[in-house]
């Protein structure tokens, strides 16, 4: 059996998607922005997949979306159109993020601390999540942007993104979130929360890779990155990607059509694993409590082994799963999610993330139960810095957050 429990990487691509997309890769192929019928014949599913994206996020008549490749660009759009807007071009100097934010962000910020930009780190707290409260203290009259994901990817935990919203729409500063792990997964409305700007990827919900979007609240003004033609009403230049488009519009859809039954579903399968993993393997943490996380997402870390050894031995078993950790190397680089929520360094070594899918099967499930347990008790018994414990009374762990003291 294969399982792939590494869906907040990419998802595989749903059949429906697929069927969908390839008329307009050598039938209906034409630029949608000719104006014979070879380009007009794709248009009306395009304005469908656009409606469909529109739809999916509750997002208004007044605001805009606009295909990018994925959310990294997005991301970087945003950041480096306010850092041209309001810092360059006007009286600002200073952004706040998190310690945790997707590297597209946190890189994108580096660079701009290179060119004179204040930017704020805010911490999370033990379960990793970055309080309201926080982000409001750090907020000063020179602040551009505020730029927080609605969920982490690490760890599932999501974020008190309205909250948030109304701090900076009180205090007159622009919003962005990174919603790549939060469309697709959990409700998202738009009309629920102030959001000035929020980025989406295809691929996280079913949809195929290298297309994305970006939510930008009332139309409002944005400096284009990619110059050179009119498309997307002049703000990212470039033929649309006509099959991906669809692709997404379709996939968007059927993610968050009866969403909440789908995350029953899913959170089941995710909840008897993680309960079946705790149980029977001691020493076993999971990051931040279920009520707080997306319905498909574990950080599981086990004391004594090695984040990079795990993911070789469920490899073995054709399981597909991921780890924060960079083991290339002897100068083991730590999970940094792990350490911002207070793990000590040898905890932040071992988390390994399990993400499911609405087509994760009950099977499954059971094929990575029984395999995990195998890979634990092997890595365990030949590791020279792992005494074994016993299970406590009646063979049972808590599930909990990583308090610093560990």
């Amino acid at each position: 059996m294969k399982v792939y429990m590494d869906n907040n990487a990419t998802t595989m691509t749903s059949p429906e998607v697929v069927e969908q997309m390839v008329p307009f890769f050598s039938e209906i192929y034409g630029n949608p922005n000719s104006l014979h019928k070879f380009g007009t014949q794709s248009r009306p599913a395009l304005s469908r997949a656009i409606d469909q994206v529109y739809k999916a996020i509750n997002a208004s008549d007044k605001d805009d979306i606009v295909f990018t490749s994925c959310a990294t660009e997005s991301n970087n759009w945003v950041l480096q159109s306010v850092w041209i807007d309001k810092i360059v071009n006007g009286d600002k100097n200073h952004i706040v993020t998190t310690e945790v934010e997707h590297p597209s962000v946190l890189s994108t910020c580096k660079f701009l601390e290179e060119q004179g930009v204040k930017v704020t780190y805010l911490p999370v707290n033990e379960e990793g999540i970055v309080e309201a409260h926080t982000v409001k203290s750090f907020i000063t009259e020179k602040t551009a942007l505020v730029s927080i994901m609605w969920a982490n990817n690490e760890t599932g935990m999501i974020f008190p993104i309205k909250e948030i919203g109304e701090i900076c729409k009180a205090k007159g500063v622009l919003f962005h979130t990174d919603g790549v792990q939060a469309v697709g997964k959990i409700p998202v409305d738009m009309q629920d929360v102030h959001v000035d700007f929020m980025s989406m990827s295809a691929h996280k919900f079913h949809g195929p890779k290298g297309i994305g979007a970006l939510y930008i609240k009332d139309s409002q003004e944005l400096t284009p990155m990619m110059h050179g033609g009119s498309q997307m009403g002049g703000r990212r230049s470039g033929t649309l990607n006509v099959p991906y488009i669809i692709g997404m519009g379709k996939a968007i859809e059927m993610a968050t059509e009866n969403i909440e039954e789908k995350m029953a579903s899913i959170s089941a399968k995710r909840n008897r694993l993680e309960d079946a993993l705790l149980k029977v393997i001691p020493e076993t943490f999971t990051v931040g409590k279920r009520e707080h996380r997306t319905p498909n997402t574990i950080l599981i870390s086990i004391r004594g082994v090695e984040g990079e050894g795990m993911l070789w031995d469920l490899n073995k078993f054709d399981i597909g799963a991921s780890t924060g950790s960079a083991c290339a190397s002897e100068d083991l680089e730590a999970n940094t999610v792990m350490l911002a929520i207070g793990a000590d360094h040898e905890l932040a070594h071992t988390g390994i993330r399990l993400s499911l899918s609405r087509y994760t099967s009950d099977e499954e499930v059971d094929y990575v139960i029984e395999h995990f347990t195998e890979a634990v008790t092997r890595l365990r018994a030949i590791s020279s810095s792992y005494a074994i414990v016993k299970p406590t009374k009646g063979g049972e762990a808590a599930e909990c957050h990583i308090p610093a003291h560990h």
